[in-house]
């Protein structure tokens, strides 16, 4: 399998190119903040054919070049219907006042083509197989996508190297975001390797030994049991979450 990843715009969202090998047809994962020039770039090198954009989420350093690349190529996209609204609506992922500061005078549309996607879906696309899970908690349409074959989670901003997603933004919930981690990654092998929304990559097993979010969940997580506390605080940007610093939206 082809994975090409690059960090694209501001917010440094890492925006996947995924095909089953050079000459094919692919996917483009999170296409975010000017990641236009980065998607042709690796389609080129490639010799690539898109055929669809998929989004873990629809906070707006991930969706941001969703509809310019959709329609540039006549190609679909594909996002979990409790965030499908961001796609034509970004400052919903925002206390209203920031929202309406960071998007005067910009204007989003959703593509011509938006497939919705299911918990435990499975996509036959561009001769990948991705199994979707549902992993609400950072938003409530956060999902992952799943490969098997070769043991690789594209784990959005659920998981990252050292972190987790944040949840104080609207929408976020911290309770289910651990629910999530504990059923849709700590179910999986140790050496499942993760490429997540931010940051560099990392494996399970590396999250499961070390990252402090993880402490004290197992998988599946208990039902009914009271959640962990975060990590004590570190002093970081106005607005962030408690804990270690959590990288992106």
């Amino acid at each position: 399998m082809l994975i090409a990843g690059f960090p694209a715009g501001a917010f440094a969202t890492n925006c996947y190119v995924v095909a089953s090998g050079p000459g094919e047809e692919c996917l483009i994962v999170d296409p975010g903040q000017d990641a236009e020039p980065g998607v042709t770039e690796v389609i080129a090198e490639h010799r690539l054919r898109p055929v669809a954009v998929l989004a873990t989420h629809g906070h707006i350093d991930h969706i941001w070049s969703v509809a310019p690349v959709c329609g540039a190529r006549g190609i679909p996209a594909y996002i979990h219907p409790a965030d499908r609204a961001l796609l034509s609506d970004p400052a919903r992922g925002f206390p209203l006042a920031v929202g309406q500061q960071l998007f005067r005078g910009l204007t989003f549309t959703e593509p011509d083509d938006v497939v919705e996607l299911a918990d435990g879906m499975t996509l036959r696309l561009a001769g990948v197989e991705l199994v979707v899970d549902h992993a609400p908690g950072h938003t409530p349409g956060s999902v992952t996508f799943r490969e098997a074959r070769e043991q690789v989670l594209f784990s959005g901003d659920l998981l990252f190297a050292g972190s987790i997603g944040r949840t104080d933004l609207p929408g976020g919930d911290y309770p289910a975001i651990l629910d999530s981690l504990a059923r849709v990654c700590l179910a999986l092998p140790d050496h499942t390797h993760v490429l997540p929304g931010h940051g560099p990559q990392t494996t399970i097993g590396a999250e499961r030994a070390a990252n402090p979010f993880l402490a004290g969940l197992s998988a599946p997580a208990a039902r009914g049991s009271d959640p962990p506390e975060p990590p004590a605080q570190h002093s970081g940007a106005a607005g962030q979450a408690a804990g270690p610093r959590r990288p992106g939206l």
